[in-house]
Formats: structure tokens, sequence, C-alpha cells
């Protein structure tokens, strides 16, 4: 018995010496972490804070998306794309060499069928490369050596898009791996992208560089605090050996911005100046068009010779350059004396054989070889555009009171402040008798009568015209249409008058009369833009380009044509204007006159609207018509309205496709589920663009039809304010 409490005794001695021992080893081990946390908080805190800043960083701005902008039609005219540069990292740590060596053969053929810039074996060499250049590192890693691992081996040469980034994700080794297993690393770079390329492109404007985020000129320039957006700010950390930006504050992405371009009358404005350019080898042009209704400016070209050949968008010509107009300017100067009371239209003048000298200096008409004009009314003036005529008529009634005339041409409204959207605008400007400022002199009041000693920006000049055909109210030409954010209108843009009335109704009849007889006369020097499909009025303009001290060059010419149609009805005005043309003899009518009248023609066909009732029948079995799937209801009314035969199942979604079936169109229900992506292919634009951003999803359109490519999977989850590019062919 007392042998068993004797081993008793020992046995709890034993444990509480191990319970000790324990405890004692526990507390050393506590102090031994404190100590060591003294050290490096008051030791070597201050290297490893340096060593931590490294790693992590805060408040890095994270840039949005710019805005984009869009034509009337909602094609974007300005669009920000993401482009990706492509690497690999071999040390990911995932990553086996038998697992990668095992799909480089497929692989490598797959990159050269969708990259061909090399061949399969090119990329199966350039991968092997990579992987023994990992091999090298590791080994003098190994071997002691200081070496920086390369954890970006660069795959490609060239940057790809989002939707070629999906095909490279989706091939083989890279396909349903983690970056830690494949090593595949995407770092994105944000362009500024142009899809309609030059079309408009002075006017839309740029940016400094593709990848900056501040507009240079144009509408960029001009709305850029709205494009550009609000920057979020977010911290660097390092993870997996890789530096991730996780975001604190989120970027709040730029608005949208919708132009009053129209890209079908912008492309037949710059395709019919640019011809005409190329066929008179002159050294730039403008054209401008705008809605006479609400001075909506629907196409403005620019172009500027570049090189022999060779015309681009350069200069916005339209609205900065202050010109002496030429006979375009005769039209102010009759209202004026119309207005007054001063001059009537079948008031004769005589204008001799086409040269006259005022003040010591000689002034002609164009037809001074043919003996010129004689004696003619008010109204030929205007017709024939007679320098001497109308100089003399407006000579005759202000030659002792200048200042009348000039205030009357104040009145008008031609020097009012437009306030045009574009950076850079030019004013108005017309001496004033008495301004020391001005440099008048005697021979100013008869030479600014049709059009020299006045500079003017053709997009002033087309604002008068436009005034005349939009029954005397003068309004300001304006390119925003409306401001938008995340698909929704923000601020909507109104028509602003400028002036009510810029003469009486009796004066703008006659001036009216005056217009449409300059291109419908026999005799008018606006005869050539006479159409036989559109009524058009308007006047003809030839000015000497002045060579400042070297006076004004008898062989260089700036040839103008500013009216509108049509002439009954006017819906659009338009001017154009020509500078030295280097073949032909210059003429408003038949240089800049032509490109007016093909511009009128063609957007005349392209707006008048078509009634299919008046059409013949077809006595021929006709082919079904193209529909295309999208929401069904307008697809519904048109093919009924048009007695288009089709075939239906009980239609219970909004969206439809559509098929042949037995001869007959078929028209099946295709549905749309709430809250991921809905298949948009074959739609068109219109219905695909409501359905996604209905969603909340902001969508970039590249390409013209219906919709071929979606960049996000039909039927994957939705995050609202996620970008989904469509590529239309």
């Amino acid at each position: 018995m007392k042998t068993s409490l004797e081993n008793k005794e020992k046995a709890n001695k034993s444990m509480r010496r191990n319970y000790f021992l324990i405890s004692l080893f526990i507390v050393m081990i506590v102090i031994a972490i404190l100590v060591k946390m003294f050290h490096i908080s008051l030791v070597e805190g201050a290297q490893w804070r340096e060593e931590g800043d490294k790693v992590v960083k805060s408040n890095i701005t994270i840039s949005p998306m710019r805005g984009n902008i869009y034509s009337c039609n909602g094609e974007l005219m300005a669009t920000t794309e993401y482009e990706y540069r492509i690497y690999i990292d071999f040390w990911a740590d995932g990553m086996k060499k038998d697992t990668l060596f095992k799909y480089i053969n497929p692989l490598s053929a797959e990159l050269a069928k969708n990259f061909p810039e090399k061949t399969g074996e090119q990329y199966k060499s350039h991968i092997k490369k990579g992987w023994e250049n990992r091999e090298k590192e590791e080994a003098r890693i190994n071997s002691g050596i200081n070496v920086k691992r390369n954890r970006e081996y660069l795959l490609l040469n060239r940057k790809l898009n989002y939707l070629e980034l999906q095909t490279l994700k989706s091939m083989p080794f890279f396909r349903k791996r983690s970056t830690n297993h494949s090593g595949l690393i995407s770092r994105r770079f944000v362009k500024r992208l142009n899809p309609y390329g030059t079309l408009a492109l002075r006017t839309i404007g740029d940016v400094y560089g593709n990848y900056s985020r501040e507009g240079k000129n144009g509408l960029e320039m001009q709305y850029d605090s709205l494009l550009r957006g609000t920057p979020g700010l977010g911290t660097q950390r390092k993870i997996n050996g890789r530096m991730v930006i996780e975001n604190d504050v989120n970027p709040v992405d730029g608005k949208d911005i919708v132009s009053t371009i129209d890209v079908d009358i912008q492309d037949i404005t710059e395709k019919s100046l640019m011809r005409k350019l190329k066929e008179l080898d002159a050294e730039s042009g403008t054209a401008v068009v705008m809605e006479v209704a609400t001075g909506e400016i629907k196409a403005i070209s620019n172009l500027d010779r570049v090189q022999e050949g060779v015309w681009k968008e350069r200069n916005n010509h339209a609205v900065a350059d202050e010109l002496e107009q030429g006979s375009t300017f005769k039209i102010a100067s009759m209202m004026v004396a119309l207005e007054d009371g001063v001059v009537h239209p079948a008031d004769t003048i005589d204008t001799f054989k086409g040269e006259f000298k005022y003040a010591g200096k000689r002034m002609t008409d164009h037809n001074i070889k043919h003996g010129g004009y004689g004696i003619i009314t008010a109204s030929q003036t205007i017709r024939y555009s007679s320098n001497i005529g109308v100089a003399r008529l407006i000579l005759k009634a202000y030659e002792n009171c200048p200042e009348r005339y000039v205030d009357g041409l104040y009145k008008l409204g031609l020097t009012e402040p437009l306030d045009l959207e574009i950076p850079g605008a030019g004013k108005a400007k017309i001496k004033k008798p008495g301004d020391k400022k001005s440099d008048w002199s005697k021979t100013t009041l008869p030479w600014m009568s049709f059009g020299y000693e006045t500079q003017i920006p053709p997009i002033y000049t087309l604002t008068f015209f436009n005034a005349i055909a939009n029954d005397g109210k003068m309004v300001r030409p304006y390119f925003v249409r409306e401001i938008r954010q995340n698909g929704s209108v923000e601020e909507y843009r109104k028509p602003v008058v400028i002036r009510k009335k810029i003469c009486s109704s009796k004066t703008l009849e006659t001036i009216r009369e005056m217009l449409v007889d300059v291109v419908e006369s026999k005799d008018g020097t606006g005869k050539p833009v006479k159409s036989e499909y559109v009524r058009i009025a308007g006047k003809t303009g030839t000015a000497q380009v002045n060579k400042g001290k070297m006076g004004y060059s008898n062989r260089e010419h700036r040839v103008s044509f500013c009216g509108y149609f049509p002439a009954d009805a006017p819906q659009y005005s338009c001017i154009v204007v020509i500078l030295k043309p280097r073949n032909g003899y210059p003429s408003g009518g038949t240089m800049s006159g032509a490109v007016f009248k093909r511009i009128a023609e063609e957007v005349n066909a392209l707006k008048k609207p078509l009634n299919v009732r008046e059409a013949f029948p077809d006595t021929l079995h006709s082919p079904l018509p193209y529909v295309q799937a999208g929401m069904y209801h307008p697809a519904e009314y048109v093919m009924d309205k048009l007695d288009v035969s089709y075939e239906e199942q009980k239609i219970t979604s909004p969206c439809i496709s559509v098929g042949l079936q037995k001869n007959k169109i078929a028209i099946n229900n295709r549905e749309v589920a709430a809250g991921v992506v809905p298949n948009v292919k074959e739609m068109g634009a219109k219905d695909a663009v409501y359905l996604l951003e209905e969603r909340g999803l902001r969508v970039n359109l590249s390409g013209r039809g219906s919709v071929r490519e979606q960049s996000l999977p039909a039927g994957s989850r939705i995050s609202r304010g996620q970008t989904i590019v469509l590529t239309l062919r």
C-alpha cells in the first residue's frame, strides 16, 4: 500500500515538473515573440515599413471610361475601347512543365490560326524559349545569384481587342484554367476609337494620343469635363507575386454625347466634296448641311490637301475661317436695300460694259470679255451676280450715309455671336464707318456690297441663308442634341432663336424669288445647280484670295454656293466653299454648285418617304422579304401593313426569332430571362441596344447591319454598368 502511494506521489511530481517545463517553454516563447516584436517594431521598424510601402500603395487613381459620342442616328462616332497586351508568367505557382508541353502543339496551332503574324512552329519555339528563360533564372537563383524573376514574358507582339482576348482564353491550355495555373496575364489599355474613321472627325474631335483622357479639339474638347468622368481610388497590393489594384472608391464613367450629325447625310456630304476636290485638285473644301427648322448641323466636312492627291480632315474651316465670302454676300446687301425701301426689284441700273471705276479703283463683272450686262434690273443684278450692278445700287442709296447700310447689315443678325460648341470658332466682322479700328475708306462701301472687306465664317453665312429658308426666323446652329448618363437623357437641347424675323415678309418673299431665279433662269449664274429631282434656291460666290500686303490674287479664287432645298418647302440649308481650284475656270455655280446639287439630290432621295402602296404590283413571284430577329410587335406591325404572309406560334416573349417554314416566314419565341445577358444575335442595332440597355448594360457598336457577335455570352449573369461590344455585319 505504501509503495502504491509513493508511486502515485512520484507520478504527481513528474507531472507537475512537466507542466512547469511546458509552461516555462511557452513563457519563453511568448517572451521571445515579444522581444522580436519589440525589435522589429523599434529597431527594424523603419526598414520593414519601407518594404511594406513598396508592396502596398494607397490612393491609386483608377481611370473611368470616357463617354461615347453618338450621331443622331445612334451610331458611334467616338468610343473608348479596351486593348490588351498579353504575357505569360512562367513562374506561376500552378504552372507545370509537363502540362504546358503536353498542350504546346495544339496551342501553337490555334495561335497561328487566329494570329497569323507567326507560324505554329514559331509560336512553339517562342513558348519554349520562355520556359527555358525561366529555367535559366531558376538555376542562377539556386546558385546564389540575386536574379529578378521575369513574370511577364510577352506572348504576342501586338495588342488584342476584347473579342480576340476571349478567343485566346478559349485556346488549349488556357481554357478553363486559372491564371495561377496557365500563367496567362492580360494588361489592359484604353484606346479612343472613331468607328467611322474620318467622318466629321474635325467636328467630333480627338484626344491627345490614343490613350489620353483629355480632349484635344472639337466636341471632345468642348465637352471634355462631361466625357472624361470622375476617377476612382484604389489600393495596390502584392497578391500571389503580382501587383493587384483593389477599388476603394469606384470611378464614375463619363457621360455620353448625342450629336446632331446624321451619319447618312454626313457620308453623302463628305463623298460629294471629296469627289469634286479631286477633280479640281483644290487646296481645301468645306461643306455644311443644316436642318432649317431647328438649326441642327446634320453634316460638316472640312477637307485639306495634306499631300498631292490626298485630302483629309485637318482644320475646321466651316467655323474657324474668317473669310471674304464674295457674291453670296450680295443677298445681304439687297435685303438691306429692299427693307429700307431704297431699291425695288424692277429698278434699273447701268453696269456699262462690265467695267466701272470708283474713287480711282477699277471694278469689273465676270462677263467683261463679252461686253458686260449694260442696263439691268435690281433682280437681274442677283441673277447675273453683277458686282457693278449691286455696288452702284448701294452707292446710289447709301453713298452719303454708309452707316445706315452697315446698321442694316447688323440688324439682319449677320454678326450676332453664335456661341458655337466648337473651340476656336471665328466671328463675323463687318466694318463700321467712323471706327478707327475698321480702316474704313471711300472704296469700302461698294466693295463691301459684293462681299469684300468683310470677314465672315462660312457657318455664319449658312445661318443667314437658313433664316431666309425658315420664313425669316434665325436659329443658332448647334452640334449636340442630348447628354446622357448610363443611357438616360440628362439634358435635351432645343433650338435657340437669334432673330424672330430678320426682315419683313415682303422683303423675304422677294429675296426667295431672287434665289430661285439664280438657279432656274436660263442665264442665272446658278443654272448648273438646277436639278430634275429637287428644287434648289441659292446664290453663287466667287472671290479672289486676299494675299495681305500683296493684294488680291487674280489666279487664286475661293468659290462657293449657299442655299436651301427643296425651294418650295425648305428642309435643309447648305453651304459649299472650295479654295484655290487648280483645274477649270473658277465658278461658284459649276464647282461648289455641283457639290451642292449632288448633296441636295441624294439627301432628298434619302429622306423622301416612299409609299409602297403606289408601286406597281410585281407580276413575277417575289422572294420572301428578310425579317430581322428582334422585338415582336414592331415586326408584326410592319408585316401586317405590307401584307406579308407569316406563321407564328403562340408568342409569349417580347422578342422573336425568324426562320423559313414551307416557303413562309416562321415567327418563333426567343426567351429573354431576367438577370442574364440576352441573345441578340441576328437582331438589328436598335432592338439589340434597347434590350441590353434596359438591363443596365453599356453597349458599344462596331459595324453596320445585323448583330453577328456579342462580347458577353448569352445567359451569363449581368453586372450593371458592364460594357458589351456588338459586332454588326
